[in-house]
């Protein structure tokens, strides 16, 4: 294989690729795709709006709340994997189609649940064809966009709905639980889901199914029980605490299963991550930034959220719109990184100092009090995040899945919502657990019935929290800034779609 110019980064390959012929309606489909992963993400956020009043109607207490979060996140998370290669294997099609059919049900069983066993047992249905979904959308959107520009308009806009998401959640959530009824968070997912099933009925094309190609077993269950004990390890770190035996044990057992899986997958006929997927240095320094991200975003979305409702005394609906503002500055340089800066000079240009500039937002937000007003003080650090966020997320995303062969699209795209999800559960437990430590630390000697005093715990927890993001970002801003090549990013020859 010839070497490219110093300017230029080859993931693989000698030629360009050729546009799609079946692909006529690519942007139909780029639609499509973008209603679905929108259901996907803002589900991460549209229930916890909800919650108080779920837990109202359903009368479960605050110990179990936790579980109709996790419930999603340890499904979804754990199999992730398991399912970007059964889009590779059994056609992405239609595996895109039963995940939003799957989704859907079980959206509406949550939705009509009479006990919280009902709800918790419908989130972790939506989590595991939530990780049939996700590969499968991210990969159709991999091998439908293969020309350079296209790619670029694409992933912008598949971008800025995964970044924007969890915001986007927050205030449907809020308006749906105070205009309608709880319930419609998940109702409002069968919209959705009915939208994308009959555009991807319409316009999507069944791929050949390799009837020779077998599913890695032990390696499914290898990573899936790994992801499940690193998941459910930092759930119960943030419940029991990091002294628990059920947080540090099943971290550990998660560390020791994933580390066979990697040592398996050197082994197996068809492994179920090809680390040939893993060792490109370009993929693989994206896979860390959106590790570091996806944790990160968290101190934004959750921590904010406590602050402007417990402190400040938003409404979820005005709360909900006051991330609008972010939501607005992400998609902005989402477009910049992705239409000028990426397909000029390089990943290498936008990721690190996106992660610069979110860690200074991060910062900033420190400074935030009980007397802060949003326009003077909670808005400008809020709009530099997001600037920041839109210089990370959509460029990883797209770099993450470029030059990647066509069979392994579905599992590379997988990887991407498996370090999305890792990051975020990661960054919820440990945020949580040192934010209250910082609360508890202020209240030593201190009157914990004075309302002020609580008040003011508050805060330093929400400091804490912000420090810490700050501190997920600066250190992204350092490894991409070394892991990441000078020069643009081609694609493979090999990547020619088979959709």
């Amino acid at each position: 294989m010839p070497r490219t110019s110093a300017d230029t980064v080859k993931v693989g390959g000698t030629a360009p690729p050729t546009p799609n012929p079946t692909s006529r309606h690519r942007w139909l489909i780029l639609a499509v795709i973008c209603i679905a992963q929108l259901m996907v993400t803002l589900d991460a956020t549209i229930v916890n709006i909800a919650l108080p009043s779920a837990q109202k109607a359903l009368a479960f207490s605050n110990a179990d709340r936790q579980w109709v979060i996790t419930a999603y996140a340890l499904a979804f998370g754990s199999l992730l994997l398991l399912g970007g290669r059964i889009a590779d294997l059994f056609g992405r099609k239609a595996t895109f189609l039963v995940g939003l059919v799957g989704f859907a049900g079980a959206s509406a069983v949550g939705g009509s649940a009479d006990h919280f066993v009902q709800l918790v047992g419908a989130r972790a249905a939506q989590g595991l064809f939530g990780a049939l979904l996700a590969p499968a959308a991210l990969s159709l959107l991999t091998t439908t966009f293969t020309d350079t520009k296209e790619r670029a308009k694409a992933f912008t806009a598949y971008g800025a709905v995964a970044g924007a998401g969890a915001a986007i959640g927050l205030l449907l959530g809020g308006l749906l639980t105070e205009y309608l009824d709880w319930r419609w968070t998940l109702y409002v997912n069968l919209i959705f889901a009915a939208i994308a099933f009959a555009g991807g009925a319409l316009l999507l094309t069944r791929s050949t199914r390799d009837k020779t190609a077998t599913l890695d077993v032990p390696g499914t269950v290898l990573v899936s029980a790994g992801l499940f004990c690193v998941v459910y390890g930092f759930s119960n770190a943030e419940t029991h605490g990091w002294h628990s035996p059920s947080a540090w044990g099943l971290l550990i057992a998660g560390c020791v299963l994933i580390a066979a899986f990697t040592g398996w997958q050197t082994k197996a006929t068809q492994p179920l991550l090809p680390l040939r997927v893993l060792l490109d240095r370009n993929r693989g320094a994206s896979f860390i930034a959106i590790l570091i991200s996806g944790a990160g975003m968290f101190g934004v979305f959750l921590f904010l959220t406590y602050y402007l409702q417990e402190s400040l005394g938003y409404s979820p609906v005005k709360t909900g719109l006051a991330f609008m503002p972010m939501v607005a500055a992400l998609m902005a340089t989402t477009i910049l990184a992705n239409n000028l800066l990426l397909p000029r000079l390089g990943p290498k240009s936008s990721v690190p100092v996106g992660m610069g500039v979110s860690a200074a937002g991060l910062a900033w937000m420190t400074t935030l009090n009980l007397t802060s007003s949003y326009t003077a003080h909670v808005l400008p650090p809020l709009v530099v995040t997001g600037l920041g966020l839109g210089l990370v997320m959509a460029p990883a995303m797209s770099v993450a899945t470029s030059g990647v062969a066509a069979e392994d699209a579905g599992v590379a795209s997988a990887g991407v919502n498996t370090m999305q999800q890792v990051g975020g559960s990661i960054s919820t437990a440990l945020l949580t657990t040192l934010s209250a430590s910082a609360a508890t630390h202020y209240l030593v000697g201190k009157d914990p019935r004075n309302p002020a005093v609580l008040a003011q715990a508050a805060m330093q927890s929400y400091h804490t929290a912000f420090w810490w993001a700050a501190g997920f970002f600066a250190a992204g801003m350092v490894i991409s800034g070394l892991l990441y090549r000078r020069g643009v990013v081609t694609q493979d020859a090999d990547t020619t779609p088979v959709i």
